[in-house]
């Protein structure tokens, strides 16, 4: 068993690393809102810094919002790199910019260590019954030695290639996820307003070649009106930023990545930054003047 650090025990971190004091790991647990009780009620030791979770890990996993949330607690005081020694592997499941994971690594290589970048997909759901897709850049060597950890929080883990290669991967998969839950919502607002119930609707499409997670889970989400996180919207504004950046910087165009944030950006205005993602539905609701109900005559 070993020694792992866990920093960041949010929506999403706090199953992971849940996951892992299963295993039988010994975790020390840091996190800027605090340690949750349940971690440590089941043996997961508290720390007031990253640099002591460091110190006394060999593995230290960074579950963080965004980019510069990584560099704070890499690079800023008591960060993780004061608590470095030769040998010991960062890894970084955040989803955050694959250039500036580049830089991340590149440093923290200069320390003798090892880096790994692994973002996540699958949602708290997926965190809490450990079936979590993880895509993992870095060398097949780091891999190999983290691969068992993975192997708790996730069921699909892939080496896609060198550090940056996680987060272009994760990328991509938030362009599919958000246009998924945009093609839902149009679909399933179609139907209502013709008249049909949306909740019969979707079900019929579940036995077709229309059938996704994301017309099961966020169609019903939608349909139910249950748009309590889940996946912020915020999060997914972040992670579509980072595609039209690096599309802009490629000479990419991403027409309906953009539609898709641009929607994004209307739940926000209305005050829905920490609203589910799958609440995307509700912009193209106020276009409509009809909302999606699983009774057509409301």
């Amino acid at each position: 068993m070993s020694n792992i650090g866990f920093i960041g025990l949010g929506i999403m971190g706090k199953p992971m690393a849940a996951n892992l004091i299963k295993g039988g790991h010994t975790l020390y647990l840091q996190s800027r809102s605090g340690v949750p009780q349940e971690l440590t009620a089941s043996g997961g030791i508290a720390c007031d810094s990253a640099r002591k979770v460091a110190q006394q890990s060999e593995i230290i996993i960074l579950m963080l919002p965004d980019t510069p949330d990584v560099e704070k607690v890499l690079f800023g005081p008591e960060g993780v790199v004061y608590g470095l020694t030769a040998g010991k592997t960062v890894v970084d499941m955040s989803s955050i910019s694959p250039i500036e994971t580049k830089q991340f690594a590149k440093k923290i290589n200069a320390l003798s260590c090892e880096y790994l970048d692994a973002p996540v997909s699958g949602g708290e759901v997926g965190a809490r019954n450990a079936a979590l897709t993880i895509m993992v850049g870095g060398t097949e060597t780091a891999f190999n030695k983290v691969k068992p950890i993975f192997d708790l929080m996730g069921k699909n883990i892939t080496l896609v290639g060198g550090n940056g290669d996680g987060q272009t991967c994760k990328v991509a998969n938030q362009i599919i996820v958000a246009l998924n839950i945009e093609a839902v919502g149009e679909a399933l607002l179609f139907a209502s307003k013709a008249g049909a119930d949306p909740a019969k609707v979707r079900q019929a499409l579940m036995g077709g070649f229309a059938a996704s997670r994301i017309l099961e889970v966020h169609g019903e989400r939608m349909i139910k009106r249950t748009f309590d996180p889940g996946f912020r919207i915020e999060l997914h504004q972040k992670d579509l930023s980072l595609a039209l950046a690096g599309a802009r910087a490629m000479g990419l165009s991403l027409p309906n990545t953009a539609t898709a944030q641009e929607l994004f950006n209307a739940c926000a205005a209305n005050g829905g930054a920490k609203w589910d993602h799958s609440a995307l539905v509700r912009a193209l609701e106020k276009l409509a003047n009809h909302q999606v109900t699983g009774n057509p005559a409301a």
